[in-house]
């Protein structure tokens, strides 16, 4: 079923009853941690941009805001019975995963919601990471922030893997989750470089950055999808530090106004 065909006005009509029961029943089954909830609007539009790494992250993270948020899913799931009413219902967008044109209407439907003045969130990365690691983000959210004036919002998943891992039919109780809410990215002073594509891949690899600093996973310059990927994550040892692998500028850098060039 294309993204285009779902009635909008029934995306996320069922997660305020929803939200009602999971946030006490997570806070049951798992010892969860929010840090920086301050940095999420009381109101108007933010897209929150999370590190994927559990199926489970797309339900922990709405349970733990108090505002209604919108959320980008795999256009598959509404080939399945079980989910095909239900995902949308939860305020799921589905979104095909080939990219490009296949993409457009769930970003179109994104827009709408942001502009709307509400919350959307999108996974960088595209799809979750079986390796563990945080990967390569897509242009997605860069592209919504400009195009719609509001901030991005870093977010960094840290055990949700360790609930659920890859493959797991069903989340392991009693396990520590954190969910950590970073400074928002403003990038309303670009609004007139829309379509600019060295733009979007600037703020995608500096809200990479930020996601990293907030989850402390190690960086791997591909993207989550691609084949060359390991099926598990190497398991450190105890007394190995762990060395990040991106090399970005701060927020501050990336995001300054650029001289004009020939004056």
């Amino acid at each position: 079923m294309a993204s285009q065909e779902l009635d909008m006005s029934k995306i996320g009509r069922a997660q305020p009853v929803v939200k009602r029961v999971l946030r006490p029943l997570f806070n049951l089954l798992w010892d969860i941690t929010v840090e920086g909830e301050e940095n999420i609007p009381k109101e108007g539009p933010a897209v929150l941009c999370p590190n994927h790494i559990s199926v489970i992250d797309s339900f922990m993270v709405p349970s733990v805001i108090d505002r209604a948020m919108m959320y980008v899913g795999k256009a598959e799931y509404l080939d399945d019975w079980k989910t095909r009413r239900l995902f949308p219902a939860l305020g799921m967008i589905p979104i095909d995963r080939r990219g490009g044109e296949h993409a457009a209407s769930a970003l179109e439907a994104a827009k709408s919601v942001l502009q709307s003045g509400g919350l959307f969130g999108i996974y960088p990365e595209g799809t979750r990471s079986r390796s563990g690691k945080l990967h390569k983000g897509h242009t997605g959210a860069a592209r919504l922030a400009l195009e719609t004036g509001a901030p991005i919002i870093p977010v960094g998943l840290i055990g949700t893997r360790e609930i659920q891992p890859p493959d797991q039919s069903l989340p392991t109780p009693f396990r520590k989750a954190t969910i950590k809410f970073g400074t928002p990215i403003d990038t309303s002073r670009y609004a007139d470089r829309i379509g600019d594509r060295a733009l979007y891949r600037e703020i995608t690899d500096e809200l990479m950055f930020e996601i990293q600093a907030l989850c402390g996973l190690e960086y791997e310059d591909t993207y989550a999808g691609a084949k060359k990927v390991a099926a598990t994550a190497a398991t450190p040892a105890k007394d190995e530090v762990s060395v990040p692998t991106i090399d970005r500028r701060s927020s501050t850098d990336v995001l300054k106004p650029r001289p004009l060039v020939g004056v």
